[in-house]
């Protein structure tokens, strides 16, 4: 594959995961949501990774770390939420996590954090 088909097949992945995301939020899957939310900043991220190194992205999940790989220069705030938006990502495969995500994502949480996921990704594929 050529260096465009592997950052469109990256932002690809996650406008889908993304999609899926706002699908959850409307049945009230708000776990699955911040779950799938999670999965598309990581793959913009790993687009990134890719475009700005011309290496494979590593086998991480860690948004913040992806960042500094990626040379995404974040804010604190950013930084902060970026820890939290990793965390559902980890929650999600493990179920005794998965049920302190799902305690959490009320309706009101996930929809705050799923926002910011979708500004997120508006902004880190405005660097693709």
């Amino acid at each position: 594959m050529t260096q465009d088909e592997v950052l469109h097949s990256w932002k690809e992945g996650a406008e889908k995961n993304l999609a899926i995301g706002k699908e959850m939020i409307a049945s009230g899957h708000f776990d699955w949501a911040l779950f799938f939310g999670q999965l598309s900043l990581e793959k913009l991220l790993k687009g990134l990774v890719t475009k700005k190194t011309n290496e494979a992205p590593p086998f991480i999940n860690d948004l913040g770390k992806l960042a500094a790989v990626a040379g995404v220069p974040l804010t604190a705030e950013q930084t902060n939420d970026f820890a939290e938006i990793t965390t559902f990502h980890i929650a999600a495969r493990y179920d005794d996590i998965k049920r302190e995500l799902y305690l959490k994502a009320t309706a009101e949480y996930a929809k705050l954090y799923f926002f910011k996921i979708k500004e997120y990704a508006s902004w880190l594929i405005k660097q693709y």
